[in-house]
């Protein structure tokens, strides 16, 4: 037995030594193949049960920026240099810091791992809405309660850039609770913000389920684009209000331009063929108001009469004399949430239906509005 106790140190320094060899360049097994999101890689090795997930870019302007997160599985070795964040088997208590964030996670059945988000009156969630005492707000940017966060015992935070990093990375590191950045509000395509659920199911460690619960969306909402383009017409379609006396238009690419285009309509702003919304004036925001057909997404605006109060200049325009005005803001709450921004995440084939019935309600005349509502 004395003799096989040195020869048994030896195995496993070899075996902890081949482990260790490790490296993230042996992560070269493709463990989901994003068809539609641009944002992130699920990589794995041959022989492991751990998954890197990379995040590329996830905030405006990111270039070559680049998140390594490590779901550390049954014990295995964490590669060599690893510089990353590292995550023990799966997320089961996540705060979350965008109301998304909750979608995703309720879509795949675990909402109840959410113990904490950032601004708890703005989330439409009913299961949030009904356990308001099982789960902690910690705040908004600056004003963040850290002590909050550590005694919700979080093991995963679900972050958001904008313009650069958030401001809790540097904590995050600091008080060692893992983190990744969700960069769904970042893709172009509607299909590509949904196909981001399947990195929170890797990150639950329910990856199958999410693929499972994604692959009938795409045949979903390819059909309600062949059906809006088979439409005579193309309404033309004005977009937004004013911030502070600049009106913002979006590119071309833009996520909303793209169901506008998906559900047979034309975006008035076609000219803006750059990666950034472009502000123009007033003066030329109310010639494009004159020349359309249908205008969307008014902000909080919630009646005609609040539209014509506001911006009376704009109560002659032909589309608000028709009533041709619909906000995404059917599923709003009393306190400010609005599900369009959260649930609808999840569900673009839903918000393309609305679209489709707005534009051209001889097509769907069965559908009844489930994010937008007409202003009266």
């Amino acid at each position: 037995m004395k003799r096989l106790i040195p020869l048994l140190i030896v195995v496993l320094a070899a075996i902890s030594c081949s482990q260790n060899s490790l490296s993230t360049d042996d992560f070269t097994i493709v463990r989901y193949e994003p068809q539609y999101a641009q944002g992130f890689e699920l990589l794995a090795t041959e022989q492991g049960a751990s998954t890197l997930l990379r995040i590329h870019n996830p905030w405006q302007g990111a270039e070559a920026t680049t998140q390594e997160l490590l779901i550390r599985r049954n014990g295995e070795a964490i590669p060599r240099g690893f510089s990353g964040v590292v995550l023990e088997e799966e997320a089961k208590r996540i705060v979350c810091l965008s109301s998304s964030h909750v979608a995703m996670i309720d879509a795949l059945g675990a909402v109840e791992r959410v113990v904490g988000v950032s601004g708890l009156n703005f989330i439409s969630n009913a299961w949030i809405a009904s356990h308001r005492d099982r789960v902690g707000d910690i705040g908004y940017d600056s004003n963040l309660n850290y002590e909050l966060l550590v005694a919700l015992d979080t093991d995963l935070v679900l972050l958001y850039g904008v313009n650069g990093a958030s401001e809790l990375e540097a904590k995050l590191r600091e008080l060692r609770i893992p983190y990744l950045y969700i960069g769904e509000y970042l893709e172009e395509l509607p299909l590509g913000k949904a196909e981001w659920s399947i990195v929170v199911g890797e990150l639950l460690g329910v990856r199958e389920e999410a693929e499972a619960l994604f692959a009938p969306l795409p045949k979903r909402y390819h059909a309600l684009c062949e059906l809006a383009q088979t439409a005579a017409t193309r309404p033309r379609v004005m977009l937004n209000t004013p911030y502070r006396d600049s009106w913002f238009m979006p590119p071309v690419g833009n996520y909303t331009v793209q169901l506008i285009t998906d559900a047979g309509g034309a975006y008035l702003y076609a000219e803006n063929t750059t990666s950034r919304s472009v502000a123009i004036g007033l003066e030329e925001a109310y010639l494009r108001c004159s020349e359309a057909d249908l205008w969307l997404n008014l902000g909080s605006l919630a009646s005609l009469e609040e539209l014509r109060r506001t911006y009376p200049r704009f109560a002659e325009v032909e589309c608000v004399r028709r009533g041709a005005i619909y906000n995404n803001t059917l599923r709003t709450t009393a306190t400010g949430g609005n599900d369009f921004w959260e649930s609808g995440v999840m569900h673009p084939d839903l918000i393309l239906a609305d679209l489709v019935r707005i534009f051209h309600p001889e097509l769907l005349p069965d559908h009844e509005l489930i994010y937008y509502k007409q202003l009266q």
